[in-house]
C-alpha cells in the first residue's frame, strides 16, 4: 500500500515521502499514530499543492537574498577602532561588530554566523568580507576599518 508520511520516521522514510508499506503496517501502526495517511488522489493532490508554495517560497527568499547580496556589494563599511602606531588594533573587529555596525547603519540585518570571517580583524585597513545569505548566495561586503 502506498502511503504519504507525515513525519520523519528512521528507517522508513522522511516527512512527505511516498513509501511503499505493508498493508498491515500501514493500518495497524501508521494509520493509528497518524504518522501517515493512504495516498489517494485528494491526498496526493494537497502533497503537491503543498511542495509547489514550499517551492515558491523558496525561490522568494532567494530573490530577496540575491538583492540583498547586490546591495551589500555597493557599501563599504566604516569600522571605527581604537589602534597603536603600527597599525595593530587593541582588540579585533569581530562578526558581531560587522552585522550590529551594518544594522545600525544601514539597517540591514544580517546574521553574525553568516559572516565569513576566519577570525577577528586586526589590522586597519580596507578588506572584502563574504557573507553567506542563502545557499549559492553570497554578497560581498568591502568593510575599512579605520583608527578613531
Amino acid at each position: 500500500m502506498k502511503v504519504i508520511l507525515k513525519v520523519d520516521i528512521k528507517g522508513v522514510g522522511k516527512k512527505d515521502e511516498i513509501i511503499n508499506a505493508s498493508d498491515g503496517y500501514a493500518r495497524n501502526f501508521l494509520f493509528p499514530k497518524k504518522l501517515a495517511v493512504e495516498a489517494n488522489s485528494e491526498n496526493m493532490s494537497k502533497l503537491k499543492a503543498q511542495n509547489d508554495s514550499k517551492a515558491y517560497k523558496k525561490e522568494q527568499e532567494k530573490e530577496e537574498a540575491k538583492k540583498l547580496a547586490d546591495k551589500l556589494s555597493g557599501i563599504q563599511l566604516k569600522v571605527p577602532v581604537k589602534a597603536g602606531e603600527n597599525g595593530k588594533i587593541f582588540g579585533g573587529v569581530s562578526a558581531k561588530e560587522i552585522a550590529d555596525l551594518l544594522k545600525q547603519n544601514y539597517n540591514i540585518e544580517v546574521d553574525k554566523k553568516k559572516i565569513d570571517l576566519k577570525e577577528t580583524i586586526k589590522t586597519l585597513g580596507l578588506r572584502t568580507i563574504s557573507i553567506k545569505l542563502y545557499d549559492g548566495v553570497i554578497g560581498n561586503l568591502k568593510v575599512d576599518v579605520i583608527s578613531k
